[in-house]
């Protein structure tokens, strides 16, 4: 596939719908200043609320902008965790913002439900499952709690646009599988970071059979493939879901104008965007859903996946199972498994709890039935919120447990404890499994070998050369190596998870922590000046900014990675630390090293020219993918919350 210079995909073209004072066409990439539809924050508002103050503003620059809904931790009604969510609501009508009370809903659910996202919008969460609003054709994608205080204040933040890829789904679904079991098939069949933080565009005949629900699943668990965004198409199906969402927010609307009525979708369907027939996809996957049938995902990993004809056999026993989540917690989920137990009762061994995706899911279930039916069969019905998918509130699973879910995660000790085993499949199999006592599906499947075909044209490339320099940018900087032989370094290894929440940890005690968990002799190895060069996903894991701060206050200069995590980015971009991508220079590093001989090796000096985008070291030059002038911008006056305070200072 050859490169064309002015040919863009969806993505990139709602992308180009939402920046601010770019002269060119939006490519992979690019570094842009973006003003998104809404930012929506939950629980964590209250992180973004300190670094809102810490940045000296009193006022929200677009109260229409930020929506805040509570979700995660509201089975704790503790004085200070209700104290917490009443400073949250007091902040919220102080500045005029929408706020969701806790048992309204998940976030992502609630951002949907009531009209905030829209087909053909980029709409931002302080939350890395806010890829599900891609199944409303939008560009969902997260960002860090210093953008979200961002953009409270100024309306806009950065962004860089991830490489394209492309997944044409064809074929007809069996019956009995739904949406969760594609997005399981693609994190078990594509499992070697085929689109690791790439923006995922789905296509092809298969999706029209595709219901809404499903499409939000599918969207949802991107996350847990990789990727930093997946968008689905506005076809037919999303238009009449948007005609009967507009009834909805009309009954509701009252006196006031409803967010989006009928003739807005008329207007949003006339002038649709869809990707060009020449545009530029690093990656092309391809899926026949004929070929697929119900797997699970684990224990433990969500890219480990089993169909279920074999793990039948086994009879794994379950101690508890779960149906609830942003992936799989509507109507149609809840209506599936009510239909599997109604009548039956959940093995006596077995807890199965169930929480809608939200307050309105709750009370349609309960008006046809379905939630009866669930409570019927045995089932312990939780509020509509996060939960037990982050190991909060009751049912979390204790030591040598094991969980059957239709969550999206199941990394070791994220629903409990971290000897217990959490498998992830369809509300189908989890309600089958709950009977059953084991993990099952509800009726039998041939087992087979999905057919899928796959193509890599390779990363489009922004190019090197002739960048123009910020005021304030070092135009080259020089330091000496060290070489981390590793792909995947979390942010626990690179910072303890025993320390991210103090609040009293001196600069002293973070630099002696920094890469602890790695190597213990790296505070022994590292002086100021030190360039550290690593492998593929650098900063993968939480969103800790302590991973970035650690290396800064060690005086390490940059980070130079075969590709980062893009939360890692951004904290790092967002306090002021150099980070570049340059997969050439791990390779020749690799190439150089052969036997590993330490797990942190001193290198060769390096110097990097940033006005030619270009490394060099010994007799080799690499090229990396310039900084912009937004990174630029950000990284010389200090970080993110120092550039707004200046901004907003200038006459």
């Amino acid at each position: 596939m050859t490169k064309n210079n002015t040919a863009q995909t969806l993505i990139e073209k709602i992308v180009q719908q939402h920046v601010l004072d770019y002269p060119d066409i939006v490519h992979a990439g690019d570094f842009v200043r973006i003003a998104p539809k809404h930012i929506m924050t939950h629980d964590n508002t209250s992180g973004v609320m300190i670094k809102f103050d810490s940045i000296g503003v009193t006022n929200v620059f677009n109260p229409r902008q930020p929506v805040f809904a509570i979700d995660h931790d509201i089975q704790n009604i503790t004085p200070e965790n209700l104290g917490k969510y009443a400073k949250i609501e007091k902040f919220a009508r102080g500045h005029d913002i929408d706020f969701y009370p806790a048992g309204t809903g998940i976030s992502h659910q609630v951002m949907v439900e009531e009209g905030y996202v829209t087909p053909g919008s980029m709409v931002v969460g302080s939350d890395s499952h806010s890829n599900l609003y891609g199944g409303v054709a939008a560009l969902g994608t997260p960002v860090v709690r210093t953008d979200a205080a961002a953009l409270w204040a100024t309306g806009e933040t950065w962004w860089q646009v991830p490489q394209m890829a492309k997944v044409t789904l064809t074929g007809a679904l069996q019956p009995g599988v739904v949406g969760k079991d594609i997005i399981i098939a693609l994190c078990g069949l594509f499992n070697n970071d085929e689109v690791l933080n790439m923006a995922v565009e789905f296509t092809g005949s298969g999706l029209a059979p595709l219901s809404m629900d499903q499409r939000l699943s599918i969207a949802n668990m991107t996350t847990e493939w990789g990727a930093l965004a997946g968008i689905l198409p506005f076809d037919d199906v999303l238009r009449q879901s948007l005609y009967k969402r507009a009834e909805y927010l009309a009954r509701r609307a009252g006196k006031k104008t409803p967010r989006f009525t009928r003739d807005d979708v008329d207007q949003w369907w006339d002038a649709r965007l869809t990707s060009d027939p020449d545009a530029y996809y690093a990656a092309e996957l391809e899926l026949d859903l004929s070929t697929v049938i119900p797997h699970v995902s684990g224990p433990d990993h969500v890219k480990v996946m089993r169909a279920l004809p074999e793990i039948e056999q086994e009879q794994v026993k379950i101690n508890k199972a779960y149906l609830l989540s942003c992936v799989n917690a509507r109507l149609e989920d809840l209506q599936e498994a009510a239909s599997i137990v109604a009548g039956k009762q959940v093995d006596k061994d077995v807890e199965f709890y169930v929480a809608a995706a939200s307050k309105n899911v709750q009370e349609s279930a309960e008006e046809s039935g379905h939630w009866q039916q669930l409570l019927d069969a045995g089932a312990i019905p939780l509020p509509p919120g996060c939960g037990t998918c982050i190991g909060l509130g009751a049912g979390t699973l204790e030591a040598g447990e094991v969980g059957i879910s239709a969550t999206n995660r199941n990394f070791k000790g994220r629903m409990g404890s971290r000897d217990a085993q959490a498998y992830l499949a369809s509300p189908a199999v989890v309600a089958a499994s709950a009977l059953a006592g084991y993990i099952r599906a509800p009726r039998s499947y041939i087992d087979q070998k999905a057919k899928t075909q796959k193509h890599f044209n390779g990363a489009r490339a922004a190019g090197g050369g002739g960048t123009k320099m910020a005021e304030g940018f070092p135009t080259k900087m020089n330091g000496r190596v060290l070489w981390l032989d590793i792909d995947n370094l979390n942010t626990d290894g690179i910072y303890s998870g025993k320390l991210t929440y103090r609040d009293d940890v001196s600069e002293e005690e973070m630099a002696a922590a920094a890469m602890a968990n790695y190597d213990p002799q790296f505070a022994d190895l590292v002086k100021p000046g030190d360039i550290i060069v690593a492998g593929r996903n650098f900063g993968t894991g939480s969103s800790r900014e302590q991973a970035v701060i650690s290396l800064q206050v060690n005086g390490i200069q940059c980070v130079i990675a075969s590709s980062f995590s893009q939360t890692y980015k951004r904290n790092a971009i967002n306090n002021g630390f150099v980070v570049l991508d340059c997969p050439e220079l791990t390779e020749w590093f690799r190439g150089q090293n052969g036997v590993k001989k330490a797990l942190t090796v001193i290198g060769p000096e390096i110097t990097i020219d940033f006005a030619q985008a270009t490394i060099h070291i010994e007799n080799q030059t690499y090229q990396f993918t310039p900084l912009g002038a937004v990174p630029q911008e950000v990284i010389a006056a200090g970080g993110a919350e120092a550039l707004v305070r200046k901004k907003l200072t200038q006459p």
